[in-house]
C-alpha cells in the first residue's frame, strides 16, 4: 500500500478526508499483519472516519489485536468488527475516544465481548444489571477489572449516541451504587465480627446521590451506623467506622489495576473533625442545632445506596423535612449565593477561563440556581423535590417557577457543558473540569459531539454561547418569574402563584412581600417600551437588592426614582445600557436612608451613577466647586436664590460623595470592595469639608453683594475649627467656626462690627431656612469665652484675649484652626496669631497637661448619653475618636513647636508624623489609626443608614445589619461588627491609657 517517493497514495489522501490527521502513520498501521485480512474493506475505514479521533480508534484497534491470546482469538475479533455494525460502532467508538479504556482493553483482551450484546435490556441498565457484572469480584483488584468492563459498555452506548449525556449520568452513578454495594461487601467479609455488631447505611452525597455521576468524579457519601441488636453502641460504631473506613480504601487505593474513585465523605457533620460514622440520633442533633446552609443544600441530594437499607430509609426521611424548612433560615439566599461567590473567587485566575465546572456561566451556575429555587418553593410543592438537575428544572418549569423559555435554555446549555466534560474525562479517565488547550484534544472533543465541519472553532463558539446563556440566565431564574407573577403572559406560559413569589421574595429577605409585588406590577406592567425595559432590568435589580440589609427599601425607592424620571429619555436607557449604572444605583437605593433622600430631592443625580469607569462618583475639587458656586450667585436674583442655588451644588455633591462612599464599601461585579478603609475615610472627609468650605464661600459671597456691593466695610475670614479644619467631616457634622474681621481703613469700629455680625446672622440664617435641600448648620462656640462671648471679633480683639486670658483648652481647640473661606490675608495673619498658643515653644507644663486630662474625663462623663453603652460609643467610648485625638493632640502641643510634621489639622496625618518623629511606636501609630478609621466609619454608616447623625451603633436589627454591610460584613454578622469593635477600641484604648495619662 505504500507509494513510492514524491507520491501520495490514493489511500493517504482517503485517510485524510475520513479524518486521520496523521496519514503516514495510520498507513503503516493498516499495513500491520494484524489487520491484513480486512485492510482494504471499505467498511473499516468509514467505521474509523466516524469516531472521534480516527487515528486514536486505528491505533487502539492493532493494539488490542495484537494481545488477543491467538489467530483463532483475532481472527473472531475481526469477523465480528466487519460483520456486525453494533460491535463495529460500539468499540471503534469506545477506541476512537478513550485511551484509558484502549489500555484496559489491551490488559484484558477479552473484555471486548462485554460490547457484543446488543438486546434491549443492555441498551439501559440499572443497578441491578451492574450488580451482576461485580458478582464475581473477590478483592480489589477484581472489582477494578468488572468495574472497567462495566464502564466500558456505558462508555459504548455514550459516544454512539445510544444513551444521552442524563442518561449516560444515571447509569454511572447506578454503576457506583452497585460499586459501593461490592465493595462494603469485602469489607463485611473482611471483618465478619465488626460487622455482626453495627448496622451501616452508605448514603450517596453530590452528584452520585443525584444520579448524575461524572466518568471520573469523588463519590460523596455519609455513613449511618446503629448497633446490632443487644450491642454496645461505642463498640458497634467502632465497628462501622473500620467497616466504613475498609470500604473507602478499596475504592480509592491504586493497585496494579489503577484505583475506582475517591470516596469523599467530608460532606458528613464537622466534615473531616467529625466522626466517620455516626448514629441517626447523632446526625439529627448536629441538623437541628449546628448545620450550616450549604450542608442543608447538600442534603438536598441525599440517597440511600449501600449496605442496612432500612436504616437508610430512616435517615432519610428524618432530614428531609429539615432540608425543606432551611429555606426558612435567616439570609438563607444571601448564604447560598456568597457559597457561590466563594467558590469562583478560589479558582486560579489561570484556570478560570477554561473552568467547564465551577467558572462564570458553568455547571455550577445552573446546579446553584436550580437548588436555589427549589430549597424556596420545594417547602410546599413535593414535585420539586429531585436530586437531579435536569428533572429539577423540568418541574420547575412545569410549576411555573421558571420561565419555559429560560428553562428549556438552561437545559440544553446544560447538557452540551456535561457532554463537553463526559469526553473529557474519557479520554484519559482523569478527574478535570479543565477544557484542554492542545488542539489534538479539542478537535478530539468537537468531533465526539457531532461537531465535524471545524471541530475546534465549532467547540469554541458552542461553549462559549452556552457559557454566556448560563451567564446570563441563572441570576435572573430566581427574579424573572416574580414579574410574570404580575404581568401578562404569553398563552400556554404558567404563572407563579401569589403564595409561591411570596414565599421567594420572603426567601430574597423582603419583609412585606406583597407592597413589593404591587412596586413590581407598576414597574413592570403594560406594553409600553418603558415597561418593557423594567421587566428587562428588574430581574438583575431585584437580586442586587437582595444583596443588601433592606431589600424592600430598595424597590421602592427605585420606583419612587423610575416615578420621577420614567419620561425622562436618558434614564432608563442609562440604565439599561451601562451596567455599572444600574448596579451603583441598587446599591445607593438600598444601603439606608439618607442617600435615597438626596436623590428624591433632584432625581436627575441618577446621571452621576452612570460613568462606566467611575468617575462620575469621582468628588470634584475645592476649586471646582467654589467655581460653579460662585458663579451660580453671580446669577442669582438676591441672596436667597444665590444660597438656594449654593445648597443644590451641596446636596448634588453629598449624593455624589455618598453614592461613592457606598459603591466603594460594598463593590460591584466588575470593582472589588476598597480594602484601604482608610482611604474612603479621607476621602470622605476631604469631600465633605471641601464642600462645605465652597457653601460658604458662596453664601459670603451672595450676603455681601446683597448688603454691601462689592466690598464689606471690614475684612471678613471664616477659620475652620474641629472636624471641619481636620477636613474631617462626617455626613451629618455641623461646621464648626470662628469668624474674625478687621475694620477697612476709615471705617468705624462700631460699624464693621454691625456690618460683620450681620454677614453672620444672614449667612446662618439662610443656611437653616426650610427647603428641599439639608441644612448646613454654623456652630461657632469654640470661639473665645464660648457661648458667652461675642459670635465675631476683630483680629486684635482675638490677639489681646489670647495674651491675656487665653486657657488651655482654647489651646487646644486651635490645633484644627484652617482658614476656609473670605479674606486669605486676614486668615493668614489670625493663623500666624495662634500658632504659638498651639505650638507652645517651651511645650506643655505638668499643670496644663493635668489640666487637658481633666477636662477629656470630665467631657466624657457628662456628654456620654445616659444608658448608652460606652465600650459602643463611637465618639466617646474608650478607644474611640475622642481617645484618639486627644492622644495625638497631646503630642502635637508638646511637641509641634521643634517637629514641623505635628503642625497640620488633619488627624492621621499627626498620627504618621508623631510615629516618623519617634514620639509613638509604630504599632501603637497603627492600633490607633485603626481604631479612628473604624469609629469615623462607623458614624459614617450611621448616618447613611438612618438618616440622622448618631455615635452609636443601632438597635434595630436591620439597621444594624446595614452598618455591618457597609463595614464589610455579610448578612447575619453583625455580631461580629460589634465583637471586631470592641476587639479595635480595647487595644486602642491600652495604648491610651500609656500616652495620655500615663506619659
Amino acid at each position: 500500500m505504500t507509494a513510492g517517493p514524491g507520491r501520495r497514495s490514493s489511500t493517504f489522501t482517503r485517510l485524510l478526508r475520513h479524518g486521520f490527521t496523521d496519514a503516514t502513520a495510520a498507513e503503516r498501521l493498516l499495513d500491520s499483519p494484524e489487520l491484513a485480512p480486512i485492510r482494504t474493506d471499505p467498511v473499516l475505514l468509514d467505521a474509523l472516519g466516524a469516531t472521534a479521533d480516527p487515528d486514536l480508534a486505528l491505533l487502539g484497534l492493532v493494539r488490542l489485536l495484537e494481545a488477543q491470546p491467538g489467530p483463532t482469538a483475532r481472527r473472531e475479533l475481526l469477523d465480528t468488527v466487519i460483520a456486525a455494525k453494533p460491535l463495529r460502532d460500539r468499540l471503534l467508538g469506545v477506541l476512537g475516544a478513550s485511551a484509558a479504556l484502549a489500555d484496559h482493553l489491551t490488559r484484558h483482551p477479552g473484555d471486548w465481548h462485554a460490547l457484543v450484546m446488543y438486546e434491549p435490556r443492555d441498551l439501559h441498565p440499572g443497578v441491578e444489571e451492574f450488580e451482576r457484572g461485580l458478582a464475581e469480584v473477590t478483592d480489589p483488584v477484581s472489582l477494578r477489572v468488572a468495574y472497567r468492563r462495566c464502564l466500558l459498555s456505558i462508555a459504548a452506548r455514550d459516544v454512539c449516541g445510544t444513551t444521552d449525556v442524563a442518561q449516560t449520568a444515571a447509569e454511572l452513578a447506578d454503576l457506583a451504587t452497585a460499586t459501593l454495594r461490592a465493595a462494603l461487601r469485602l469489607a463485611r467479609a473482611a471483618a465478619p465480627d465488626d460487622a455482626a455488631l453495627c448496622r451501616l447505611a452508605v448514603i450517596a452525597m453530590g452528584k452520585c446521590g443525584g444520579h448524575e455521576l461524572n466518568y471520573v468524579s469523588d463519590v460523596d457519601v455519609i455513613f449511618v451506623g446503629e448497633p446490632a441488636d443487644g450491642a454496645d453502641e461505642g463498640k458497634a460504631l467502632r465497628a462501622a467506622t473500620k467497616i466504613a473506613s475498609h470500604l473507602m480504601r478499596i475504592c480509592s487505593e491504586t493497585t496494579v489495576e489503577g484505583s475506582i474513585w475517591p470516596v469523599d465523605a467530608n460532606l458528613r457533620p464537622e466534615g473531616r473533625n467529625g466522626p466517620l460514622v455516626r448514629t441517626l440520633s447523632s446526625h439529627l442533633a448536629y441538623y437541628q442545632r449546628w448545620a450550616k446552609t450549604w450542608e442543608f443544600q447538600a442534603l438536598l441530594k441525599a440517597r440511600p445506596v449501600a449496605g442496612d437499607a432500612e436504616l437508610g430509609e430512616e435517615y432519610l426521611a428524618a432530614v428531609q423535612p429539615l432540608v425543606w424548612k432551611a429555606a426558612e433560615r435567616e439570609n438563607f439566599v444571601a448564604d447560598v449565593q456568597k457559597m457561590r461567590r466563594r467558590v469562583v473567587e478560589n479558582i486560579p485566575a489561570a484556570e478560570i477561563d477554561r473552568q467547564l465546572k465551577l467558572g462564570p456561566g458553568g455547571l455550577r451556575d445552573v446546579e446553584f440556581a436550580v437548588q436555589l429555587l427549589q430549597l424556596v418553593h420545594g417547602r410546599t410543592d413535593p414535585s420539586l423535590r429531585s436530586g437531579t438537575t435536569l428533572d429539577a428544572l423540568k418541574a420547575l418549569a412545569a410549576g411555573g417557577y421558571v420561565g419555559r423559555a429560560d428553562a428549556a435554555q438552561l437545559d440544553e446549555a446544560y447538557r452540551f457543558l456535561r457532554s463537553m466534560e463526559h469526553r473529557i474525562q474519557l479520554f484519559r479517565l482523569r478527574r478535570t473540569h479543565l477544557v484542554p488547550e492542545d488542539e489534538a484534544d479539542l478537535r478530539r472533543i468537537g468531533r465526539s459531539l457531532g461537531l465535524r465541519t471545524d471541530p475546534v472553532a465549532d467547540l469554541h463558539r458552542e461553549w462559549k454561547r452556552h457559557a454566556t446563556v448560563v451567564r446570563r440566565l441563572h441570576e435572573k431564574l430566581f427574579y424573572r418569574p416574580l414579574l410574570d407573577a404580575v404581568a401578562q403572559l404569553a398563552p400556554g406560559e404558567v404563572r407563579l402563584s401569589p403564595e409561591a413569589a411570596r414565599e421567594r421574595l420572603v426567601a430574597l429577605g423582603y419583609a412585606d412581600p406583597a407592597s413589593a409585588l404591587r412596586h413590581l406590577e407598576a414597574l413592570a406592567s403594560g406594553v409600553s417600551r418603558k415597561a418593557a425595559i423594567q421587566r428587562t432590568l428588574l430581574p438583575v435589580l431585584l437580586g442586587w437588592f437582595a444583596d443588601s440589609a433592606d431589600p424592600d427599601a430598595g424597590l421602592l425607592n427605585f420606583r419612587k426614582v423610575s416615578d420621577a424620571l420614567g419620561k425622562t429619555p436618558w434614564y432608563l436607557r442609562l440604565l439599561r445600557d451601562e451596567g455599572a449604572a444600574a448596579q451603583n444605583l441598587a446599591r445607593v437605593l438600598s444601603a439606608g436612608r439618607l442617600a435615597p433622600d438626596l436623590l428624591m430631592r433632584a432625581p436627575e443625580a441618577v446621571a452621576l451613577l452612570g460613568d462606566g469607569d467611575g468617575g462620575g462618583l469621582e468628588p470634584r475639587s475645592r476649586a471646582h466647586l467654589e467655581q460653579e458656586i460662585l458663579a451660580a450667585v453671580r446669577r442669582a436674583d438676591g441672596a436667597a436664590q444665590a444660597v438656594t442655588a449654593a445648597r443644590g451644588v451641596r446636596r448634588r455633591e453629598l449624593f455624589r460623595t455618598a453614592a461613592a462612599d457606598i459603591v466603594g464599601s460594598y463593590g460591584t461585579e466588575d470593582r472589588p470592595a476598597e480594602a484601604d478603609q482608610g482611604a474612603l475615610v479621607d476621602r470622605v472627609g476631604r469631600a465633605v469639608s471641601d464642600l462645605t468650605a465652597a457653601t460658604l464661600a458662596g453664601t459670603l459671597r451672595a450676603v455681601v453683594r446683597e448688603g454691601w456691593g462689592d466690598t464689606l466695610p471690614t475684612r471678613f475670614a471664616i477659620i475652620g475649627m474641629g472636624r471641619f479644619g481636620g477636613h474631617e467631616l462626617g455626613y451629618g457634622s455641623d461646621a464648626d467656626v470662628l469668624f474674625v474681621h478687621e475694620p477697612r481703613d476709615g471705617v468705624d469700629e462700631r460699624e464693621a462690627a454691625e456690618a460683620a455680625n450681620k454677614v453672620v446672622s444672614e449667612m446662618r440664617r439662610l443656611l437653616q431656612l426650610p427647603s428641599a435641600d439639608p441644612p448646613l448648620l454654623i456652630d461657632a462656640d469654640l470661639r473665645p469665652e464660648g457661648k458667652s462671648g461675642p459670635l465675631v471679633r476683630t483680629l486684635k480683639s482675638y490677639a489681646a484675649y489670647y495674651r491675656r486670658w487665653s486657657l488651655t483648652w482654647e489651646s487646644h481647640a486651635l490645633l484644627r484652626a484652617e482658614p476656609v473661606a473670605g479674606d486669605e490675608d486676614l486668615a493668614r495673619r489670625f493663623i500666624e496669631l495662634i500658632d504659638p498658643l498651639r505650638y507652645p515653644a517651651a511645650g506643655l507644663g505638668d499643670d496644663a497637661v493635668r489640666e487637658i486630662r481633666r477636662l477629656k474625663a470630665r467631657m466624657e462623663s457628662e456628654r456620654l448619653p445616659r444608658g448608652a453603652d460606652p465600650k459602643l460609643h463611637a465618639k466617646l467610648g474608650p478607644g474611640g475618636l475622642s481617645d484618639v485625638e486627644w492622644t495625638v493632640q497631646l503630642l502635637q502641643l508638646r511637641h509641634g513647636a521643634r517637629e514641623p510634621g505635628l503642625r497640620t489639622t488633619r488627624t492621621r496625618e499627626a498620627l504618621a508624623a508623631a510615629r516618623e518623629a519617634g514620639l509613638i511606636r509604630e504599632e501603637d501609630a497603627g492600633i490607633l489609626d485603626e481604631a479612628w478609621v473604624l469609629a469615623t466609619r462607623v458614624r459614617n454608616a450611621v448616618m447613611l443608614v438612618r438618616g440622622r447623625a448618631g455615635d452609636t451603633f443601632p438597635t434595630d436589627t436591620r439597621d444594624l445589619a446595614a452598618v455591618g454591610r457597609y463595614l464589610g460584613y455579610g448578612p447575619g454578622h453583625a455580631g461580629d461588627l460589634l465583637d471586631a469593635y470592641r476587639r479595635t477600641t480595647r487595644r486602642a484604648r491600652a495604648v491610651v491609657e500609656e500616652l495620655f495619662y500615663g506619659g
